[in-house]
């Protein structure tokens, strides 16, 4: 079992992707703990908002299956894969933290995003400020309170997921 840690975004029909998303990952994992969500402006590209927030959960998959049912479940949303690094997104899931394996530089695990884009590291800190890091050996809430990012930008939402 390893205790992993997932960023989820959408811009395109955001409250009914993520709320889809975030039921099907209690579904399969069991308990999930869920950030906050919240709204940002699209990053690298003009576009809609995005709503971002971060999962986590204890797996028995290996981070390549994770990876693969992570792809599967965005294309099952309608999210095409090819298309350009920066453009709007259905569903955009992504492995931030397979427990504390550093898989890089074959695998983007722990993902470059953490310490890039304020939308991912600080939804992380909220639910695991006392993770590790693999590659920094520095905790992600020390990562995070250190961090040049800006949350600014950053604006707190509900999903209502009831319907």
């Amino acid at each position: 079992m390893a205790d992993v840690y997932l960023s989820l975004g959408s811009n395109i029909e955001r409250e009914a992707h993520l709320c889809a998303a975030m039921q099907r990952l209690q579904q399969d994992f069991g308990q999930v703990v869920f950030s906050h969500v919240y709204e940002t402006p699209a990053a690298g590209f003009v576009g809609e908002p995005f709503f971002n927030l971060a999962a986590g959960l204890t797996t028995t998959l290996s981070p390549t299956d994770l990876k693969h049912y992570l792809r599967e479940l965005e294309q099952a949303h309608g999210r095409l894969h090819g298309e350009e690094k920066f453009s709007s997104r259905t569903l955009d899931l992504d492995l931030l933290l397979y427990a504390d394996w550093n898989l890089q530089p074959h695998s983007n695990v722990p993902h470059h995003d953490v310490l890039t884009y304020p939308f991912v590291l600080f939804p992380l800190a909220e639910i695991a400020p006392s993770v590790m890091h693999p590659v920094l050996q520095r905790t992600i809430g020390e990562i995070a309170r250190e961090s040049t990012l800006s949350d600014a930008e950053m604006r707190r939402v509900t999903l209502d997921c009831s319907h």
